[in-house]
């Protein structure tokens, strides 16, 4: 059994690609574990109790309760059209007090949380030895990092929170009883529990979003081994950033794009639930995995379209060579070049560059086997298990210097196809030409067959 533990979201906003890059990474590290024959009991936590959760509840008015419901319907929604297939568990921070409370006394019993003079209950990082061994920081070289407040409380400006007292206008909502006075949960302490509670010690991979090594995984390694003794982890895993113009992108930079700027059909569509265009949603899901999960990834409309054009090569063989209903022979050669790549530290752009040699035998030899493993090595990056005629025909609005192209449906091309086979019947040529050139300006090629019929896709 491989226990996999990974940091998720904290639930004040919508998702963006930064957060897919995460998500859509360790959905595919636990397809290939699974795809390997291995059991895997995949946990991601959910933060729904945090600073900023609070403020973002008071300013719209609403519960906790009321605004987090609504924003992991919204990140379910992106897992959705994504492929992103559900953790094991999903825990809440809210779910988890109890424990919480439970490793904070462990910790006191043994000189590693004490209270302060205004009632928050902190880590003393100084008296656990090996502090900084994730990271590399030495204690003299760490700063207090994001979401760390320095407090007159604190022994240490290091010192990190473990609980923290409840303030008199926060609202009621937001604060649970404790030997220490009421309040909530330190962010830390948190994973602590919920990864304690369902997976014990040591985990086999532990993984998160590229800012979470320090100061979120080091925090959770002093508590853990300072409340349980031995390992937190055996394995750490963390994704490479989402970059914009030599930025990581993240909501305090103000450079992200949502998830559902891309993927949904209207992208100013603001409800949990939205309609997903299935075309582009498989395209940013091949856009993350052609990256090695560890890199970092540049965002930029050009790449997207890139990625769109590529995909849909990979399709167009699929349409071009119907493929054959194959299960994965590993012994086969390109099955094994696969192998290699993902076993490679989950090697993702490797086993992409399969996929396209496994396109051009099917093209080359019209092999429907060749055909048939590409789809079915594909279903274990999440991707090729659309029905080619079906994806062709879905919209596309990533055109070269990311312009959103004014598609038509579906209907309207087929109604100017058969349009233009009258046209053609009545040996009208220039209108028939006429037709063919519109749908080319609208990213829609027409192949005329043997018989007259008249097959279409978009590019």
């Amino acid at each position: 059994m491989v226990r996999m533990y990974v940091c998720g979201m904290t639930v004040y906003d919508f998702c963006h690609l930064g957060h897919a890059r995460m998500l859509v990474g360790f959905d595919v590290v636990q397809r290939w574990l699974r795809a390997s024959g291995y059991r895997v009991r995949y946990v991601r936590n959910i933060t729904d109790i945090d600073d900023k959760i609070i403020r973002r509840a008071v300013e719209r008015g609403v519960t906790i309760r009321a605004l987090t419901a609504f924003f992991i319907d919204a990140m379910r929604a992106d897992e959705r059209a994504l492929g992103v297939q559900p953790p094991d568990d999903e825990p809440r921070a809210t779910e988890h007090v109890a424990g919480m409370l439970d490793i904070i006394r462990t910790l006191e019993s043994k000189g590693l949380a004490y209270q302060g003079a205004d009632g928050d209950v902190n880590f003393p990082v100084r008296k656990f030895p090996g502090y900084g061994k994730l990271s590399g920081k030495s204690l003299d070289d760490l700063r207090a990092g994001e979401r760390v407040a320095v407090s007159a409380g604190k022994q240490d400006p290091l010192d990190f929170v473990l609980w923290k007292s409840a303030k008199p206008d926060e609202p009621a909502d937001t604060r649970w009883d404790s030997p220490y006075g009421p309040g909530r949960p330190g962010w830390h302490i948190e994973c602590s529990a919920m990864s304690h509670a369902l997976l014990g010690m040591p985990l086999d991979i532990h993984g998160g979003g590229p800012d979470l090594k320090f100061p979120h995984h080091e925090n959770e390694i002093a508590q853990s081994e300072g409340a349980f003794g031995g390992t937190l982890a055996t394995t750490w895993m963390h994704c490479g950033p989402m970059m914009v113009d030599a930025e990581k992108m993240s909501k305090s930079l103000g450079n992200f794009r949502r998830i559902r700027d891309t993927v949904a059909l209207d992208a100013a569509d603001d409800r949990a639930d939205y309609a997903v265009n299935p075309r582009e949603a498989e395209m940013l899901r091949f856009f993350l995995v052609r990256s090695h999960y560890r890199s970092a990834q540049n965002y930029a409309p050009d790449n997207l379209l890139d990625a769109q054009n590529a995909l849909d090569r990979l399709y167009q063989t699929l349409a071009s060579v119907p493929p054959a209903d194959v299960a994965v022979d590993w012994d086969d050669p390109a099955a094994q070049a696969f192998r290699a790549a993902m076993d490679d530290d989950f090697n993702t752009a490797g086993a992409v560059a399969v996929l396209f040699d496994l396109a051009g035998q099917a093209n080359r030899e019209s092999s429907a086997r060749a055909s048939g493993l590409l789809r079915a090595l594909g279903s274990i990056l999440g991707l090729l298990q659309t029905d080619p005629a079906t994806y062709l025909k879905s919209p596309t609005r990533f055109l070269a210097g990311g312009a959103r192209a004014d598609t038509l449906s579906a209907d309207a091309i087929e109604a100017l196809v058969a349009e233009r086979a009258q046209a053609k019947a009545a040996r009208d040529f220039a209108r028939a030409d006429a037709i063919r050139a519109r749908l080319r300006e609208q990213g829609v090629e027409l192949a005329d067959a043997a018989g007259g019929a008249t097959r279409w896709r978009r590019v």
